[in-house]
């Protein structure tokens, strides 16, 4: 018997419904609490969440298609990837997405733009901002945080200067380990 996965509720969830917004849109203002700021810090693997916040405004592009245009400002400590210290960062960012009702190329359809990403697909009658935010936020992070300062000893750094200057063949030694046959 198969098994069913539920689909998981998002940790920083904020709703808009879609008959919400007029022709002039709407718009709102979103926080995360300090238990979805704890939970997006272990979904992001951060040491700490301490801000997140936005605003955004969504307005109708046509009947099915909305545009979400946002701003959001985090504060957060990562892990440098050098010295493993954790460090404060403090990002804003703003962005722009689409949401629609509908199949592949409505965004083309209803812009006349080809290379208009795809729209997010609108479940259950809502667009989610905090999520949206919470995605953008993934997004902005550096995947290799280094605390500023931060650099690699130099043997380390001179290690890796020698190998990509050609000076210092790392498997040169593996030739030595083969039998009289095998060359």
């Amino acid at each position: 018997m198969p098994r069913r996965v539920e689909a998981q509720q998002p940790e920083f969830s904020r709703s808009v419904s879609i008959d919400e917004i007029g022709p002039e849109g709407v718009a709102l203002e979103v926080e995360a609490d300090p238990a979805e700021r704890e939970a997006l810090a272990r979904r992001f693997g951060l040491v700490s969440l301490d801000l997140l916040k936005g605003s955004a405004t969504v307005f109708p592009v046509s009947r099915s298609l909305f545009r979400v245009e946002a701003r959001f400002e985090a504060e957060l400590v990562q892990t440098c990837v050098v010295t493993l210290d954790p460090f404060p960062v403090r990002l804003e960012d703003s962005f722009s997405a689409l949401f629609g009702e509908g199949g592949p190329g409505l965004a083309a359809l209803v812009s006349g733009d080809e290379d208009e990403d795809e729209p997010e697909p609108i479940e259950g009658g809502a667009i989610d901002l905090g999520e949206t935010v919470a995605q953008h936020l993934a997004l902005a992070l550096d995947p290799y945080p280094r605390k500023p300062g931060a650099s690699l000893p130099t043997e380390y750094a001179a290690g890796a200067e020698e190998a990509t200057s050609g000076r210092v063949k790392p498997f040169a030694g593996l030739a030595e380990l083969k039998t009289p046959r095998e060359r």
